[in-house]
């Protein structure tokens, strides 16, 4: 039996039988999922002792996930299965066409095929190397259950893909990055996870709002800075995302059926979008997390890194991450390391979210050949050229690959510096939110509007 054969036995989700699914019917399956998610989310899993990947809280945001819950994999399997195969068909070690409907069918097919492997994998992993540690005859129980999650996630994924405004990775994630940034402005916890409202003047909020009120009532100026500053940063954070977002080259098209009436094709600066920026968190985060895993299993740490209190400190864990460089320098606590590590941390993101950029362009049909096939199919055609898709693929041939490579240069390097200053969560989740947040924005817009002009549909196609 081959390897398609094969790919025939995978259950999948239906695709609607309507060619555009309405808004309403887009808006109820998205929050549909979502509130499943949310349920999940606070699933707590069964048969549970001990619960050590909890210090990797700050990973848990960019994995879309709550550690110690039912869906503690999160996306991790979706997307370490979306990078592997990346590469290898970017490489050329696949020959797969994605250009065609079979070649995308078959290059799903095998990476729903590799996600269900990772679930699988990941699952024994982190409960027989006792990141999860099961109650003594459990163990299985426990495997069982991060299966299932695994496999919700995924089907929830592909639902929101079909029947949904878009990714549901990326809704995942979005919902997590927000819970995050409510708790770091609200958080009424303190550091051992009590509530800090029962001795106000005592107990050290985590929520910034309350540490401000906290510093003013006590006198504590640096505590108070700091608030402060994070708030500021995460705001200035926000707005240079949504500016950088904003940022796109147009290439007028005019209507060959309709003569006089233009419209411009927009290409964004962040070509590929959000896609690179998710694969390469995705990549450290599961780098730091099976180095921990490893450390906890070993009782040592190994060349992937050592941590304290899920903080790497060593090894290639903790030259690939980053530290609060703004704070180090109000508490007089920065070192050379310290900056060398900013620099490590910058080329690699830089570097690879780049190299996903391409790979993502190519594998995903927003090439250049791809997007002319596109816009001859909607009646469109550059004005003063013949209607000929060879010409209008060397017009965009022009703008995409210069914009995928420099987007991708820009939005590692945008990510990076936000993970380095420090923030309510980390850079890099505010990113993906902004980014993330746009792109839903456009999509219920474009949806919007296409349901509210029947007649422009219709003669659109």
């Amino acid at each position: 039996m081959g390897l398609k054969e094969i790919l025939q036995f995978i259950p999948e989700v239906k695709k609607p039988a309507e060619k555009k699914v309405s808004f309403n019917v887009k808006f109820k399956w998205t929050l549909i999922i979502l509130g499943f998610y949310f349920i999940l989310y606070n699933v707590p899993l069964y048969g549970l002792s001990n619960n050590a990947l909890a210090r990797f809280e700050f990973l848990s945001t960019i994995l879309g996930t709550s550690f110690g819950s039912i869906i503690s994999l999160g996306v991790g399997p979706i997307v370490t299965s979306s990078i592997i195969l990346q590469l290898l068909v970017g490489s050329g070690i696949l020959n797969i066409d994605t250009k065609t409907e079979e070649g995308k069918r078959f290059f799903q097919g095998i990476q729903k095929l590799g996600v269900i492997f990772f679930i699988i994998f990941e699952a024994a992993v982190f409960v027989l190397m006792q990141g999860l540690q099961a109650v003594p005859g459990f163990t299985g129980i426990v495997i069982f259950q991060l299966v299932i999650g695994g496999f919700a996630i995924m089907y929830m994924d592909e639902v929101a893909n079909k029947w949904g405004f878009g990714s549901g990775v990326s809704m995942f994630i979005l919902g997590g990055v927000a819970l995050q940034l409510f708790t770091g402005l609200f958080g009424i916890l303190d550091a051992s996870g009590q509530n800090c409202l029962v001795d106000f003047g005592q107990n050290q909020c985590t929520g910034r709002i309350f540490v401000i009120i906290q510093s003013l009532i006590n006198g504590d100026i640096q505590q108070l800075t700091l608030a402060i500053i994070v708030i500021l940063i995460t705001v200035l954070i926000f707005l240079g995302v949504v500016w950088a977002q904003s940022l796109k080259v147009e290439v007028p098209l005019s209507y060959d059926r309709l003569r006089g009436y233009g419209v411009k094709w927009p290409l964004a600066f962040f070509y590929a979008s959000v896609i690179p920026v998710i694969l390469v968190s995705a990549l450290i985060a599961n780098l730091q997390l099976f180095g921990g895993l490893m450390e906890n299993w070993l009782g040592r740490a190994t060349f992937l890194g050592g941590f304290s209190n899920g903080v790497p400190i060593s090894g290639l864990a903790y030259w690939l991450g980053s530290s609060n460089l703004v704070e180090e320098v109000i508490r007089g606590s920065i070192t050379i390391f310290s900056v060398i590590q900013g620099i490590s941390h910058l080329l690699f993101y830089m570097i690879f979210a780049t190299i996903f950029s391409v790979f993502w362009v190519k594998t995903s049909g927003m090439d250049a050949s791809s997007q002319a096939k596109n816009i001859m199919g909607s009646g469109l055609q550059i004005p003063g050229f013949r209607k000929d898709q060879r010409i209008l693929e060397s017009i965009l041939s022009r703008y995409i690959m210069p914009l995928t490579v420099m987007g991708g240069l820009a939005v590692g390097a945008l990510a990076a510096i936000a993970n380095s200053l420090g923030a309510l969560t980390s850079g890099t989740a505010i990113l993906l939110a902004v980014m993330i947040s746009y792109q839903f924005y456009q999509n219920i817009a474009q949806q919007h509007a296409v349901d509210m002009h029947p007649a422009m549909r219709k003669f659109m196609g």
